[in-house]
């Protein structure tokens, strides 16, 4: 099964935000990032990964419909 590209971006930034958790978490634990800013930013950039993943849904059904339109075009003009 092949992920569209709508799931397979969200996932990589998904795993990448882990990535950057686990290694921002020593500076949350010792003091020198307050939990405002290390959960802010966790808050803002999940939003923007759901923000894009919907976004592109979007573009692939957009897409898909107009590709659609072309084929029954092509198809009446025969």
């Amino acid at each position: 099964m092949k992920l569209k590209r709508s799931t397979l971006i969200p996932l990589v930034l998904l795993v990448y935000l882990a990535v950057m958790l686990t290694i921002g978490w020593k500076q949350y634990a010792s003091g020198d990032m307050s939990a405002t800013e290390y959960f802010g930013i966790i808050a803002i950039t999940l939003a923007v990964i759901v923000l894009l993943h919907f976004n592109m849904k979007r573009r692939e059904r957009l897409r898909a419909e107009r590709e659609e339109d072309m084929r029954r075009n092509e198809k009446n003009n025969q």
